[in-house]
């Protein structure tokens, strides 16, 4: 398991994830549409800016050099979030990228603490308390309800 900056990845490949309908049933957020190479070279570009605006941001997802999905840290609202958004094939892989991320947040000054937004139509959610995440809010972004989870990373 490995993750690289988005730029690497094709556009095209990066549309084609997006595009698949079943992603929006839990990202809220997400227009369901198709999308096209544009669509994912701005998508790269404001999560490129995360990167220069912050110093992190999220990467792309790659087992055994296969894009599997992107994600990783972003600031919302001056925290640390965790995001992850795999292919509909790939979400087993779930756990093991989420390890590998907190492992990096756990070794980052910067994440005294890690955020999980989540939809309240996420009904299986033993994973992040397994982890020791706990909720402590529900929030709203841009009008859509999210269920706002919080992991010490000290």
């Amino acid at each position: 398991m490995s993750f690289a900056r988005l730029p690497r990845i094709a556009p095209a490949e990066i549309a084609a994830h997006m595009s698949d309908p079943r992603l929006a049933l839990h990202m809220p957020l997400l227009v369901p549409r198709a999308w096209g190479p544009q669509d994912a070279a701005a998508f790269v570009a404001t999560k490129e800016a995360c990167w220069a605006r912050d110093g992190l941001g999220h990467w792309a997802f790659l087992a055994d050099g296969r894009y599997v999905g992107w994600g990783g840290f972003q600031k919302e609202r001056g925290e640390w979030d965790f995001g992850l958004v795999l292919r509909p094939g790939d979400f087993g892989l779930g756990a093991r990228i989420t390890r590998k991320a907190l492992a990096f947040a756990r070794a980052d000054d910067r994440i005294p603490f890690v955020t999980f937004l989540l939809p309240p139509s996420r009904r299986k959610l033993a994973a992040l308390t397994r982890i020791g995440a706990r909720q402590i809010a529900s929030v709203d972004y841009e009008g859509v309800p999210f269920l706002k989870f919080r992991l010490e990373t000290a």
